[in-house]
């Protein structure tokens, strides 16, 4: 019977990795606070100088590390970015067929937006929603001029879930908004109305207003209807 082969042995720099996502947790460091130097935490996992910058460099692609030159290093902030940016790439090397990345982030999306739009009517007379008539009110302007903004359109989302107070909302919805936006200018022109575009973002506010849960899961869906006729029309172009 052939032996079994032993599982490698972690790297020193992987092991330093861990090292220092332990000694945050066991200190109770949170994002923001200043770490030991590189002398401090050489001394502190016995490891050498190079398997040290290796670990702070792997920690600081992933978010866990925030090195500020000049400043020192800190426990950095959740953040999206990697996953963002390798969505965006993935979604469009795959744009020649009708099925692509994007195209299921959208469908991930609505079925979050659907679900997150019954927490709210859930929530009742809690639901604070005056900054989203605000936006609304942005937005039919906008509307009126030819252009409902970009910015404008996400602020609308990020609003109304905001009474949730759940801040990964804001974040998953942000960086499916972040790859969307990376990759406008593979998507063609926008085929749907200012004004359609003002009205399908009403319909889901009123309806969450009203507290009509599938007059809003409905809203929903027609509000993705336009961004799923954008990727229909990928198959026909030559890349």
């Amino acid at each position: 019977m052939p032996a079994v082969p032993r599982p490698a042995r972690p790297s020193r720099a992987f092991e330093a990795q861990e090292g220092v996502k332990d000694l945050i947790v066991r200190r109770g460091l949170v994002a923001g606070d200043p770490l030991p130097t590189e002398s401090e935490l050489m001394e502190e996992l016995q490891v050498s100088r190079n398997s040290i910058r290796e670990a702070l460099k792997a920690l600081q692609a992933v978010g866990i590390v925030d090195i500020r030159h000049g400043f020192g290093m800190f426990v950095g902030r959740m953040s999206l970015a990697g996953l963002v940016d390798e969505l965006a790439f993935h979604s469009r090397i795959t744009m020649q067929n009708g099925k692509n990345h994007l195209a299921h982030l959208v469908e991930i999306r609505e079925i979050l937006e659907r679900g997150l739009v019954q927490r709210l009517i859930d929530l009742g007379s809690e639901t604070d929603l005056a900054p989203v008539a605000d936006v609304m009110a942005r937005m039919d302007a906008e509307a009126e001029t030819g252009l409902v903004s970009p910015e404008t359109d996400r602020l609308f989302h990020d609003l109304l879930y905001r009474p949730l107070g759940n801040p990964l909302v804001s974040q998953l919805l942000g960086a499916f908004w972040d790859v969307y936006y990376q990759l406008r200018d593979h998507l063609g022109t926008p085929d749907e109305p200012p004004g359609d575009v003002a009205k399908r973002h009403r319909d889901i506010y009123t309806a969450v207003l009203a507290g009509d849960g599938p007059a809003a899961a409905a809203a929903v869906t027609a509000h993705f209807d336009g961004v799923r006729n954008r990727l229909a029309r990928l198959g026909d172009r030559t890349y």
